[in-house]
């Protein structure tokens, strides 16, 4: 089932989430519901509090267009940045409106701990463009999202925008 996109500003966005305490039936339904709305989207990741469900579990595929998909569901990871910092370019999210995209500052590796669906524990580095999503996904499990590490200015000017998008689409 394709699930409903929180988008910026709602404030449950800003909420840092709680551990997912069992992976249950319901844990599955959601991830399997949470890839198919990443797909339809389209996206490469999609964290639980984007679909309005406060817990730590994201899903990610960071395949390119032309591999076959890579689905990946991550309960309660846990992130260590490393390597050089490097310009994630054009960083866009599903839940910030209007196809807003800015050039963000990340980390070149991370190491990323989690569980998957089956219980088993991972424990991995990722480099390049999959350590970039995990730590956008990440970050929303924090209460961040991209917009949030971009310069203030440009923060105002799409605050703005924003404002008066909203202002239309209540008037429609």
């Amino acid at each position: 089932m394709i699930l409903n996109i929180i988008t910026y500003p709602d404030p449950s966005l800003k909420e840092a989430c709680e551990p997912v305490k069992e992976i249950n039936e319901d844990i599955r339904q959601l991830a399997a519901d949470m890839l198919e709305t990443m797909y339809a989207a389209p996206g490469v990741g999609l964290a639980a509090p984007q679909v309005g469900r406060n817990i730590r579990m994201l899903v990610m595929d960071p395949a390119g267009k032309d591999e076959p998909r890579q689905p990946r569901v991550l309960i309660n990871p846990q992130i260590e940045l490393s390597g050089e910092e490097v310009c994630s370019e054009k960083e866009g999210c599903l839940s910030v409106p209007m196809g807003y995209r800015a050039n963000v500052m990340r980390k070149k590796q991370v190491r990323l701990r989690a569980t998957d669906l089956e219980g088993n524990d991972i424990d991995e580095m990722l480099d390049g463009f999959p350590a970039i999503v995990i730590q956008h996904e990440y970050d929303h499990l924090e209460g961040v999202l991209f917009i949030d590490r971009i310069s203030r200015l440009r923060r105002s000017l799409y605050d703005s925008k924003v404002k008066k998008w909203l202002k239309r689409k209540s008037a429609d």
